[in-house]
C-alpha cells in the first residue's frame, strides 16, 4: 500500500528505490527515498492522517531552523496522500552516532560532542510562542503526576526518598527559567556522524518549550553512558569552551533527579522487559552525582 501512495507523492514520484527505515520508537512509517537522478535523496515519513496538524507544526519548526543555520533535515513537502499523512526531508548523509562513536578516537569523539553543543545552541534561539504557559507551570504539573504514579507502582529506587528531598529543596528554581524551544530528544542516538565529523541531528518529533537546560539530562542517562568524551565535548560546546557555572549544574541535577520516576513511570507503561536495563541507567546517573550530594558529575573532567 505505501508504495501506491508513495507514487502519489509529487516531489518523489520519480524514485528509483525505497527502503524502509526501522530504527526508532516513531510510529511513523520512515522511508530513505533513491531517486533516478542518482544524487538526491530524502526521508520520507508517512503517518495517520489525525497527527497532519502536529506535523505541520514540526515542518514549521524545521523551516525556522534553517534560519539559525541548523544542521538538519531541510523540509521539503508535506500534505496528505490517500488515508495518510506525509512529510518529506532531506536525507543526512551518514550513521548514527551512538552505533559508530566508539570507533572513533577520544579527541573525535570530544570534536563532534562540541559540534553538537554548538548546534543545540543554535536551537535554543527559538522563544515559544504566547500561547505555550510557563515552563514551571507544565514541569510541576507532570511531575506531579509522575511521583503520584511511581508512588503506586510496585518499582522503588534506592533511597527514593533523598532523591524526593533534593528535588523539593530545588524545584523553586524551575520559576524564573526561560520558555525557549527543546529539542527534547537531543542524544547520540539522534545525531548523525560522517567521515568522523558531526553530520546533523534528525527526529524533531518529541520538540517541546522550556527550560534549554533540561535538554542536557539526556547526557546523563544516555550519551555519558556511550561517549564520556562526547558528552563534555557537548557541554563545553554549548558554552562555548567557558565553564558552567552551579546554576547550570544545580539545574541539570535537579531535572535528572525528576527525571528517576518519570522514568520509572514511562518504562513500566512503555516497555516494561526494558525495566532493570532502565533501572541501570538510572543507578549509574545517581552514583555519578553520589545521590545528589555533589552537584557536577564525577565523570565531567
Amino acid at each position: 500500500m505505501s508504495e501506491t501512495l508513495i507514487n502519489q507523492i509529487p516531489i518523489i514520484s520519480d524514485y528509483k528505490e525505497i527502503i524502509e527505515i526501522t530504527k526508532g520508537f516513531s510510529s511513523d512509517e520512515k522511508f530513505l527515498i533513491h531517486m533516478k537522478d542518482g544524487t538526491n535523496k530524502f526521508l520520507l515519513r508517512m503517518f495517520d492522517l489525525e497527527e497532519l496538524e502536529v506535523k505541520k507544526t514540526e515542518y514549521s519548526i524545521l523551516e525556522k531552523m534553517q534560519g539559525y543555520n541548523v544542521t538538519c533535515s531541510k523540509p521539503i513537502s508535506i500534505g496528505e496522500v490517500g488515508n495518510r499523512g506525509y512529510m518529506v526531508t532531506s536525507y543526512i548523509e551518514g550513521k548514527d552516532a551512538e552505533n559508530e562513536i566508539l570507533k572513533y578516537s577520544e579527541q573525535e569523539q570530544f570534536n563532534i560532542g562540541i559540534e553538537a553543543g554548538i548546534e543545540l545552541r543554535k536551537m535554543h534561539q527559538l522563544s515559544a510562542p504566547a500561547h505555550i504557559t510557563s515552563w514551571y507551570s507544565r514541569k510541576i504539573e507532570k511531575h506531579n503526576k509522575y511521583i503520584n504514579a511511581y508512588l503506586d507502582c510496585g518499582v522503588k529506587v534506592k533511597n527514593d526518598h533523598i532523591i524526593m528531598k533534593f528535588i523539593d529543596e530545588n524545584i523553586h528554581l524551575m520559576k524564573q527559567r526561560t520558555n525557549l524551544f527543546q529539542h527534547d530528544d537531543f542524544h547520540l542516538g539522534n545525531i548523525i556522524v560522517n567521515n568522523k565529523k558531526f553530520a546533523g541531528v534528525i527526529d524533531f518529533g518529541r520538540y517541546d518549550w522550556g527550560d534549554p537546560i533540561h535538554e542536557f539530562l539526556k547526557i546523563g542517562i544516555f550519551s555519558r553512558g556511550v561517549s564520556i568524551p562526547f558528552s563534555i565535548g557537548q557541554i563545553k560546546g554549548y558554552f562555548n569552551n567557558k565553564e558552567p557555572d552551579e546554576a547550570f549544574w544545580r539545574l541539570y541535577s535537579l531535572y535528572l533527579a525528576m527525571c528517576v520516576f518519570s522514568t520509572v513511570v514511562w518504562t513500566l507503561k512503555t516497555i516494561p522487559n526494558d525495566m532493570n536495563e532502565m533501572l541501570d541507567k538510572v543507578y549509574m546517573y545517581l552514583e555519578d552525582h553520589d545521590y545528589f550530594s555533589r552537584l557536577i558529575p564525577k565523570w565531567y573532567q
